[in-house]
């Protein structure tokens, strides 16, 4: 098999991201490429977007969670790519009050091969008004 963070690394390279490997969970971060406000001020931290893979196990099958930042005329699109791929999508909310434009945090799951997750994901970041940028 290959090394964790070899693979990590290809993982990250299918999302066009960078990895970071720590106690076995392979995560790549990203930015939304948008500006937003929260109560009126400027806000970089509000618009993240995280995926990662933990509990590699012998077949190659890990759990695969992402988090991303997302506007409301995305979701449509965005949540038809993803299940259509057979991820779940666990959760659609806000985490903040007072955001301009309104933001909503989407989170995703499987159990499956990290890489085969990636590019599901990044087929449907491909679907955003901005691909997530790398941190």
């Amino acid at each position: 098999m290959v090394e964790f963070k070899d693979y990590c690394m290809q993982f990250a390279k299918i999302l066009r991201g960078k990895s970071k490997v720590d106690e076995n969970v392979c995560t790549v971060s990203f930015h939304r490429d948008f500006k937003a406000t929260v109560q009126g001020k400027p806000s970089k931290s509000v618009i993240p977007a995280d995926v990662l893979f933990e509990s590699l196990d012998q077949n190659g099958l890990a759990l695969n969670l992402a988090e991303i930042a997302i506007l409301e005329q995305e979701i449509p699109a965005f949540m038809q790519a993803v299940t259509q791929q057979g991820l779940i999508v666990s959760a659609l909310h806000n985490h903040w009050l007072f955001t301009n434009p309104t933001i909503m945090y989407i989170h995703i799951q499987s159990v499956e091969s990290p890489l085969d997750f990636a590019r599901k994901l990044a087929y449907a970041f491909s679907l955003l008004s901005s691909y997530p940028v790398a941190e």
